[in-house]
């Protein structure tokens, strides 16, 4: 099983320059010190980086898409029309790497928090989380109540996977969850959007910041991070701080979002 630390291919990439290339001619042991000493303070900043970006998204409350609280409520005619935009469950047999297994498995969960609102069959829901959790073998979601919550990249989901070396795959997590919710947002933007206030609309701009600043530096030590890099760059153009604001842009931005949705989970284009 691949298990990839932040901080180890830090520590590999960055031990060169962190020790300047000196060639000069220095007794081993003092030069081993010095290394292991800006190697830690290295280390140390890029774990202090994440874990801020972390904790101020663990501020934010979820979504009203996916809210628990009730907030989205339909009408028995309203459903009776079973949303056909959910992310078709086979796409959890084409996923391939570990990364699209994480990312699938945070749409699948998003999807079927929709499919409750609309009293939908949820076993199908059930059968592939269960099977992309046991495949992706993830300790950390030991330290989660429930599995069927991961979409929700909590900050005590963060912190175990930054104990498990996982740190990439939570924010893929993340983005996944961000993109899946603004995507189901626009097939239905009138009745979804109704659950929104002002702060939420806020929250969602600050969220993709936050995505998109983790996502960036990850760049710079997990090269295989790079397309969901450029899956969320078109999300810049949300930059909302109003309900009315954020949904003249995502009415113009709905295609985009589409195409990244499709980017994360492997989507014919």
């Amino acid at each position: 099983m691949k298990k990839l630390s932040i901080l180890a291919v830090a520590f590999a990439a960055m031990t060169f320059a962190a020790c300047g290339g000196n060639k000069s001619a220095q007794p081993v042991e003092q030069e081993d010190t010095v290394k292991t000493f800006e190697q830690q303070q290295i280390e140390a900043n890029i774990k202090m980086q994440f874990d801020s970006l972390a904790s101020e998204l663990g501020k934010l409350k979820q979504m009203p898409v996916i809210s628990k609280d009730g907030q989205i409520s339909l009408s028995a005619d309203e459903k009776k029309v079973k949303p056909d935009y959910l992310l078709n469950l086979a796409a959890a047999d084409n996923a391939m790497t570990l990364s699209e297994k994480y990312r699938v498995l945070s749409a699948v969960e998003v999807d079927k928090e929709v499919a409750k609102l609309y009293e939908m069959t949820l076993d199908d829901y059930d059968k592939v989380i269960a099977k992309l959790v046991a495949e992706i073998n993830d300790p950390s979601f030991q330290a989660i109540e429930d599995a069927g919550n991961i979409y929700e990249a909590s900050q005590t989901l963060y912190d175990a996977m930054d104990k498990n070396g996982r740190i990439n795959y939570f924010w893929q997590i993340v983005a996944t969850s961000i993109v899946e919710q603004l995507y189901i947002t626009t097939q239905n933007t009138d009745k979804f959007l109704a659950s929104f206030t002002d702060e939420a609309a806020a929250n969602v701009t600050f969220r993709i910041v936050l995505l998109q600043d983790a996502l960036k530096r990850l760049t710079e030590y997990d090269p295989e991070i790079s397309p969901v890099v450029q899956a969320v760059e078109p999300l810049s153009v949300l930059n909302a701080t109003t309900v009315d604001e954020f949904r003249g842009q995502l009415i113009e931005a709905k295609e985009k979002i589409t195409a990244s949705r499709n980017a994360l989970v492997n989507l014919a284009q």
